[in-house]
């Protein structure tokens, strides 16, 4: 991207106030956590507490749609037939083996003497019920998408299933690793009771308390069919104050927090009882424009602020250079990402050219949603600032998680800001979701963008073999997305973590999830 550094100097004041009142907020003293001054905190070494910034909103792999919900059940209540490693690469879980027979048919071995938490025994039939599931009308599910290519789930007998495609379909296993392709127990399936409050999985934890708002608690599953955790417990706090997290860990109330405000890097490395754990994500964070409401329904409205807005200013003065300005839809470490776009630059005399002949001389009067994550909150805020300068009076909402996803779901929002997390590696995630206008709303594409193009290349994209077509596919898209700008990217994310120094074996997906099978307190 080019052009963008000589916005950063009128945003440093902006920036620096943000940081100045952050430092200020009074709740980094221990003493208001009720610790003691020496940082010895009363957590057990078998009791793993992770203090978190949002509550879950439903803990169903099927109807969840949520990082803060997929942290709790993923891989903790439920799992899938394949998950992936450190290097998103497929491993087995509840499928030990598999096998492609041809172009449409995947043959896959089950794990026997698998357990559900109602005691339910795990054959080929939890996973044709669970199929199923997800892609009934009646269950709703936004993720169904991700198995409506699978025509049909062939029990051949208790421990060998075949899954059936409509037509070849290149990222089945990584949509398999996904989790929103957690196995249900039948038997709860077929109760009728509602699964994101009454889960029940094959996984090494059970659901044991929600005290919504406040505090979710997993407990071992005695019958678990690998490896015990160390852990007896897991406790996700709901600690919405950024400082008070961090605290946490540093007196030991906490062992785990996330997300880390940036502005709180320096203090955790040069800590000796935390540790700060960074990866690279496969996540993106942007601004979106409702296309369906005026003004935003014009191109060259959106083309207008996307020239206006410096995302260099605000990857370096906002995130402190935690992840890089993306000049794409995805970002360089997603299979599909297009090297060749640049972005737009920073250029209020071509916005202010462009909103003019959008019929905006003058600019007009918006609302840009957040939730109250400070990163978004503070991008917000700058983002207010740098749209002043082209006419552009937006004002910042801030909303409660769960309110937040139902509204901007139901299209009430003007802007806003949000994070995609890619849970596969493969541009199809980011592409089907995000772009294609069967995932309008809830399932993704929250900008309710629509392009019959669009649609076509990303259909052809999920159906073709050749991987080089397919990168010749997912390219062509991008370019038009970018050129219609239903988006602002501005960074390729960066994971990080604070966690306990007594704390070992923690990782974080690339997808933004929590990864504890190993942990161990010390």
């Amino acid at each position: 991207m080019k052009g963008k550094k000589k916005g950063f100097i009128w945003i440093t004041s902006v920036i620096m106030s943000l940081l100045l009142l952050a430092g200020c907020s009074g709740g980094n003293d221990p003493g208001s956590l009720g610790a003691s001054s020496s940082g010895s905190g009363s957590a057990s070494t078998k009791d793993l507490i992770i203090a978190v910034l949002s509550d879950a909103t439903k803990l169903d792999p099927h109807l969840g749609t949520d990082i803060p919900s997929a942290n709790v059940y993923h891989g903790k209540i439920f799992e899938g037939l394949v998950k992936q490693d450190e290097n998103m690469e497929i491993q087995p879980s509840l499928a030990t083996e598999w096998n492609q027979l041809d172009d449409t048919t995947w043959e896959f071995k089950l794990r026997e003497g698998v357990k559900f938490h109602d005691g339910t025994d795990f054959t080929a039939e939890a996973v044709q019920k669970t199929i199923e599931r997800v892609q009934a009308e009646e269950t709703a599910s936004p993720r169904s998408n991700l198995f409506e290519m699978i025509k049909e789930v062939k029990i051949v007998d208790d421990y060998t299933v075949q899954l059936i495609t409509a037509y070849p379909y290149a990222p089945l296993l990584a949509n398999l690793s996904h989790y929103a392709s957690g196995i249900i127990s039948p038997k709860a399936i077929e109760s009728g009771e509602e699964i994101g409050q009454n889960p029940v999985g094959t996984g090494p934890f059970t659901l044991k308390e929600w005290k919504p708002g406040q505090e979710i608690v997993l407990e071992q599953f005695a019958d678990y069919w690998g490896d015990k955790p160390s852990v007896e417990t897991v406790t996700y706090k709901v600690m919405p104050e950024d400082s008070t997290r961090i605290a946490m860990v540093e007196t030991g109330e906490a062992h785990i927090a996330e997300p880390v405000p940036v502005n709180e890097v320096e203090r955790i490395e040069n800590s000796d009882s935390m540790k700060l754990v960074r990866s690279d994500a496969l996540g993106v964070d942007y601004i979106g424009f409702n296309v369906e409401k005026e003004p935003f329904n014009n191109v060259k409205v959106r083309q207008a602020i996307s020239y206006a807005i410096d995302t260099e200013a605000i990857v370096k003065g906002v995130y402190n250079n935690v992840g890089t300005v993306a000049t794409a839809p995805m970002g360089p470490s997603i299979w599909g990402h297009n090297d060749k776009l640049e972005g737009y630059e920073y250029n209020l005399d071509k916005a202010k050219e462009l909103l003019a002949e959008a019929g905006y001389p003058d600019g007009f009067k918006t609302t840009i949603w957040t939730n109250d994550n400070k990163e978004r909150m503070d991008v917000a805020e700058v983002v207010q600032s740098q749209l002043k300068g082209i006419g552009i009076d937006a004002e910042t909402k801030v909303v409660e998680w769960g309110a937040y996803l139902e509204g901007t779901a139901n299209g009430e929002h003007d802007m806003f800001i949000l994070g995609w997390s890619n849970m596969t590696g493969d541009a199809d995630y980011n592409q089907y979701f995000l772009f294609h206008s069967d995932a309008r709303g809830n399932p993704g594409n929250r900008s309710f963008y629509s392009n019959p193009k669009v649609d076509e290349l990303i259909d052809k994209g999920r159906q073709e073999t050749d991987e080089q077509k397919r990168l010749e596919i997912y390219a062509e898209a991008q370019e038009i997305e970018m050129e219609e700008a239903p988006i602002v990217f501005l960074r390729n994310d960066e994971d990080m973590a604070v966690i306990g120094s007594n704390v070992k074996g923690f990782w974080m997906h690339p997808s933004g999830l929590y990864m504890i099978d190993e942990v161990t307190i010390k």
